[in-house]
């Protein structure tokens, strides 16, 4: 399933330690316990309720067997087809060592219920960790950085080598957290920035003029800012003032 299961317990307490318990949370989600690296230092937090996830039934088996007191914390299911609002009924941080084959469909999942998860602290592919952190101008810089850090301020923790999981993969690992800034003023609604941000970069060497030519249709194209730039110039501030603009009436 994509899986590498982290065999580090200082790198796994490290991941867990990384959680600053925000004082906007209480619950805490793990997403892919695997084997229970971490899971067994989530159980133990006092005055944090704990529940995991993961589409693997062995894991799921193992885990049962392994800590019969979080049973009914601990669910068989895919979380990318679940309501996340129904884990629990106030806000919660994520945590886990994501499969890499899903890890930015999980971090496309937290931005669409941005308003229940104020924290996250992941382990990714190091490449996706990069392009998640990366500022405008660099060539990494993408759809996933303008929109996470249109609402979470993001931070490079630590790397984590291959020889800490099994399997290898053949790649390094790093790990990230996510903290959602609620003081940001975004002033365009989300799933239109998406569009913006999806519709400049799917053509990024073009310039954004033509990039979002079905944008401009009758528009007044003096009205609208930055359209001689590319899309990985433009920081997430730019972005939002560009989907903004946009997104007001035609006159």
């Amino acid at each position: 399933m994509g899986q590498h299961f982290l065999n580090d317990p200082i790198a796994a307490l490290k991941i867990v330690n990384s959680l600053t318990l925000d004082s906007r949370y209480k619950n805490i989600l793990e997403i892919g316990p695997g084997t229970g690296v971490l899971t067994k230092h989530l159980a133990d937090m006092p005055n944090h309720p704990f529940k995991c996830i993961d589409l693997d039934k062995e894991s799921i088996d193992f885990l049962n067997q392994e800590y019969p007191a979080l049973k009914d914390n601990i669910i068989y299911g895919d979380v990318l087809k679940k309501d996340v609002t129904d884990f629990f009924d106030e806000p919660f941080a994520i945590i886990g060592n994501f499969p890499y084959n899903i890890s930015s469909q999980i971090l496309f999942k937290i931005l669409e219920n941005k308003e229940v998860i104020p924290e996250m602290v992941g382990m990714f592919q190091l490449e996706v960790a990069e392009r998640v952190c990366s500022k405008e101008g660099s060539r990494v810089y993408g759809i996933l950085s303008v929109l996470l850090q249109a609402y979470y301020d993001i931070e490079m923790l630590f790397e984590v080598p291959p020889k800490s999981f099994n399997p290898p993969p053949k790649v390094t690992s790093a790990v990230i957290r996510m903290i959602r800034n609620d003081e940001r003023e975004i002033k365009t609604d989300l799933p239109f920035l998406k569009q913006v941000v999806k519709a400049g970069f799917n053509q990024r060497r073009k310039k954004l003029r033509n990039a979002l030519s079905a944008f401009l249709v009758g528009r007044n194209e003096a009205t609208i800012p930055y359209l001689d730039l590319r899309a990985e110039a433009l920081s997430y501030q730019q972005f939002d003032e560009l989907a903004y603009r946009l997104s007001l009436k035609k006159i």
